[in-house]
């Protein structure tokens, strides 16, 4: 991994630690005076500036972003999308709810950006969250940051030459309100979080998430892709299915471990102290998911699915 991508990948872990107190003040503290810009195609690019990656279609229709970043990063992502086209943000969509993908949209919106999400999201990002990582939850949205187009299954554009189709994963997975997004012509598609290359996943189970959601999710898309495809995900460096794979069978795997430790009737406490997530450790924790935190997580995640709240 390149020390660019290391040092991506840290600032989107600080950010992402800022869940206690203020979480905007803390985030801003983290952005990078630069944003780290890959070339896909001529009309895609992937830039990543503080919180999840963002992929922007440019061309004659204009500038369409997945993905809108924190709030108060704006700056630093219009100056990387300005690395490679002169017009502005004119259309945003959303992956889901999250702080660190929609805290742009009022930036976006107040300067006339069509913002658009699933109506799941766009029913959290328009109130009040809780997720479990808060202290005080996460407030709604001003007006100019929720989407005015809104979608149940799925939307198409064709905008720049290219055909961009938005997919509701069928059942809650990372949260319950999850797009893909499909760039046709690219071979390509934003996964939002329900793929986090290289690192322990953040699960929303107050939303409605689950690992065993996320996992069924990435196993229906699997036959929809090829060797060739590329996938963005919403943290960590641009990949393909074969490192989706990867993540994919590690996060069943955990999962597995979990779901049987939990049927054995064990407590959250005692399954941190059997450390069923040891042999990925090494590769897959990382600072605001160290194991313990990530095992009780995957636990809440189990109890949740079999009707239970977790410890």
């Amino acid at each position: 991994m390149s020390d660019r991508i290391t040092e991506t990948i840290t600032i989107t872990l600080l950010t992402l630690g800022a869940l206690i107190g203020s979480v905007t003040a803390h985030a801003q503290m983290q952005i990078p005076e630069q944003a780290t810009v890959q070339k896909i195609t001529d009309n895609l690019h992937v830039v990543m500036v503080a919180g999840g990656n963002i992929a922007v279609s440019s061309g004659p229709d204009g500038v369409f972003i997945v993905d809108a970043d924190l709030k108060g990063a704006s700056e630093v992502l219009e100056a990387g999308v300005a690395t490679f086209t002169d017009q502005p943000v004119s259309m945003v969509l959303n992956t889901h709810w999250h702080f660190d993908h929609a805290g742009g949209n009022e930036h976006f919106g107040t300067k006339g950006a069509l913002i658009m999400a699933q109506d799941n999201t766009r029913a959290r990002i328009a109130s009040k969250q809780r997720p479990r990582w808060t202290v005080t939850g996460i407030p709604a949205s001003p007006q100019p940051a929720i989407p005015i187009i809104s979608y149940d299954t799925e939307m198409t554009l064709h905008i720049n030459g290219m055909t961009i189709r938005a997919e509701h994963v069928r059942d809650p997975a990372h949260t319950d309100g999850d797009s893909l997004v499909f760039f046709e012509e690219a071979n390509a598609v934003h996964m939002g979080d329900l793929f986090f290359n290289g690192l322990y996943p953040v699960i929303d189970i107050n939303a409605g998430g689950s690992a065993g959601g996320m996992v069924n999710a990435i196993n229906a898309l699997l036959p929809r892709l090829d060797s060739e495809t590329i996938l963005i995900p919403g943290h960590g460096p641009v990949s393909d299915v074969a490192g989706l794979k990867r993540f994919r069978d590690m996060l069943a795997t955990v999962d597995a471990r979990i779901k049987l430790l939990l049927a054995e009737g064990k407590s959250a406490d005692e399954v941190i102290g059997l450390k069923p997530t040891v042999n990925y450790d090494a590769e897959w924790a990382w600072s605001f998911m160290p194991p313990e935190r990530w095992t009780k997580l995957m636990y809440d995640s189990a109890a949740a699915e079999a009707g239970g709240k977790g410890d």
